[in-house]
């Protein structure tokens, strides 16, 4: 069986408006038997979103009618491929109890979920870390190098592994290295694997899986997917769960990185664990 657990939706607000049925054409005609729909959970309402045009997360009041859509398709597609209702949920420190009371009230809906780190906080200023260059080195600057801006991503990431967000905390970490998004041109001076070892063990202590996300391989200043391979290997030792992620923002980027990924990895359905 062929997944893609990690694909965006005509309501992601920083997406293409391709339709749902364009992504599930689109998947079949690359062979998937399974896709989980995860958009971009709505941020809290007490965060204020960091990015110029605010649009990080979905519109609050278009919930609904997301989750009637696909259980719409759902049923309209059942024969031909399993559609998995998801979201990602971004934890962003400070925000931990809003993320639970979000996922207490909607968790009941979704078949799939990612947790994901893309805010950074520094003092009482907020950064989303993979916006663009230009916001990574104001990072840089304001954290003070570029691996003290690894150190807090990584320290976020291990604080959202085994933060308590209820029962309906999601089963899967998103792109967990993410923060080498634009690492061509801020290449870190020394290695992380101390920390992204740690991170593993405590994902594997918790019964939560990988989103092994095709989505950096194809971005100029990475071209990596996330985790990169040795990260594979030690979570492969671990037994944590591989689950392939496009990370598609629109149609043409199913299947990104697939054929990127660590050949000796075995993928598993979204749903399976």
């Amino acid at each position: 069986m062929k997944a893609d657990g990690h694909v965006h939706t005509p309501f992601c607000p920083h997406g293409t408006k391709d339709a749902f049925e364009d992504y599930i054409a689109q998947a079949r005609q690359l062979g998937f038997d399974e896709i989980s729909f995860t958009e971009h959970a709505p941020l809290p309402t007490r965060f204020v979103d960091p990015t110029p045009q605010m649009d990080s997360g979905m519109d609050p009041n278009k919930l609904e009618n997301y989750f009637t859509v696909l259980t719409e398709l759902q049923k309209r597609f059942a024969s031909e491929i399993k559609i998995n209702i998801g979201l990602e949920v971004d934890f962003i420190e400070g925000y931990e109890v809003d993320t639970k009371a979000f996922l207490n009230e909607y968790g009941r809906y979704l078949n799939d979920s990612i947790l994901s780190v893309h805010f950074l906080k520094r003092e009482n200023q907020y950064y989303c870390l993979d916006y663009s260059p230009d916001v990574f080195e104001t990072m840089v600057r304001d954290f003070s190098s570029v691996e003290a801006v690894y150190e807090a991503y990584f320290h976020t990431l291990l604080n959202s592994v085994t933060s308590d967000l209820g029962p309906y905390k999601p089963k899967r970490i998103g792109h967990m290295t993410l923060v080498h998004k634009f690492q061509k041109k801020f290449p870190a001076s020394k290695s992380f694997t101390d920390r992204t070892n740690t991170i593993l063990d405590m994902i594997a202590e918790q019964g939560l899986s990988l989103d092994y996300n095709g989505a950096g391989i194809n971005k100029p200043l990475c071209r990596e997917v996330y985790p990169y391979e040795q990260i594979i290997k030690e979570a492969i030792k671990r037994k944590i769960p591989l689950v392939y992620g496009s990370d598609a923002h629109s149609r043409k980027d199913l299947n990104q990185g697939f054929n990127d990924l660590y050949k000796g990895a075995v993928l598993v359905s979204p749903t399976t664990y």
